[in-house]
């Protein structure tokens, strides 16, 4: 599977732990009949099916839940010298391994889940089926598919938006007070190790039915949790940073909608220098903003049952930043095509232009031989 490492972007915390599990067995679920009504959660088990693969998804550097080598109608029945061979991505067997669990009853458990684990797991299930009236013995076999994906939470940020009212654009304390505000929110937040950046604003004249024309600065900017030191914060942390990083951007979030509820009396006692600014009520609003981590992405439709994750991105697929999606990777036939197609018209345009001299030279040449015959 394609993937990528790097760093700078879920369910509750209480979640986290089960996060893999839930997300499995709800895609299996939904696979199975509706006479089919067994607990699954509860069994931290996801069940193959022998008509198509299994997908499921596990958060990096968890344990999966236990994939069965069979299917939930077969693990009603009674199973006769059943013997349960499992393959990995690279298609070995993977019986000893020490990062697999396997139990005697053909269950397997990926421990400690890397990116570079993702891919298809495939179990073959041998098993006798004795005729009751001849005592013969068949031997069937049976096949069973999933498909591991290594999933990360999506790394969270806010998009603050805001607006203040002023007495002109023109004003050297409009800028004065951005950079005034940007420090004093930089400072309340510092201690989680998040920021602001991308700060900008605007100043346009606005037409209120209440007030006639006046003008408002729209302020922007985003709550980010990768301030400088970050990574020390992580480095004391045994497992992957995502979690305790989007928990403190969270908290910075609800520190700067609590600041700005109390603007009003915030803007009376720290901005005497700029009076003339005043925070326009209701103004502000927050939105999360997601994106993965490079080499993972988001796909509604592919990973419908993990629609929220950021799960490794697949073959032919890539991510070099921390965008969202996935990209496609270009083919290399298609890029041949391409290249063969525009040095074609290169050719031809040097043709025609060789051939419009050639005929520009015979022009002359015949025009000179005229007038020599005047």
């Amino acid at each position: 599977m394609a993937g990528g490492g790097g760093r700078p972007r879920c369910p509750p915390g209480a979640l986290l732990s089960v996060a893999a599990v839930v997300v499995a067995v709800g895609w299996v679920r939904a696979e199975q009949k509706e006479e089919q009504s067994i607990d699954l959660i509860g069994k931290n088990e996801v069940y193959g099916d022998t008509r198509h693969k299994v997908n499921v998804y596990v958060k990096v550097f968890t344990n999966s839940p236990f994939l069965v080598c069979m299917d939930l109608a077969l693990s009603q029945e009674r199973i006769i010298d059943p013997n349960y061979l499992w393959t990995g991505p690279d298609g070995r067997d993977l019986q000893g391994q020490n990062y697999v669990n396997l139990t005697e009853t053909g269950k397997l458990m990926l421990m400690g889940f890397m990116v570079s684990m993702s891919g298809a797991y495939t179990c073959t299930l041998s098993h006798k089926v004795i005729e009751t009236t001849t005592q013969e013995e068949i031997e069937m076999v049976e096949a069973y598919k999933f498909m591991v994906y290594a999933y990360r939470e999506a790394d969270h940020a806010y998009q603050v938006s805001v607006r203040f009212s002023t007495t002109g654009c023109r004003l050297t304390n409009n800028g004065l007070f951005i950079e005034v505000l940007k420090k004093i929110l930089n400072s309340s937040i510092s201690h989680l190790t998040c920021h602001i950046t991308e700060s900008s604003y605007k100043c346009h004249s606005v037409r209120t039915p209440k007030n006639g024309l006046q003008y408002e600065l729209f302020v922007n900017f985003l709550v980010n949790p990768f301030a400088p030191g970050w990574e020390e914060v992580c480095q004391e942390i045994s497992y992957d940073c995502e979690d305790e990083t989007n928990r403190r951007v969270r908290q910075a979030a609800e520190r700067i909608g609590k600041f700005f509820h109390q603007l009003k009396h915030v803007l009376k006692y720290e901005f005497q220098a700029v009076p003339t600014i005043q925070y326009v009520d209701n103004s502000f609003s927050m939105t999360p903003i997601d994106s993965c981590q490079p080499g993972f992405g988001k796909n509604h439709y592919t990973h419908q049952n993990c629609a929220s994750c950021c799960v490794v991105c697949g073959p032919g697929t890539y991510s070099p930043n921390h965008e969202v999606i996935c990209r496609t990777c270009a083919r290399p036939h298609a890029r041949s095509l391409d290249m063969r197609r525009k040095e074609n018209q290169v050719s031809e345009t040097k043709e025609r232009g060789s051939n419009r001299l050639q005929s520009s030279a015979f022009r002359r040449i015949n025009s000179g031989y005229g007038s020599l015959l005047e």
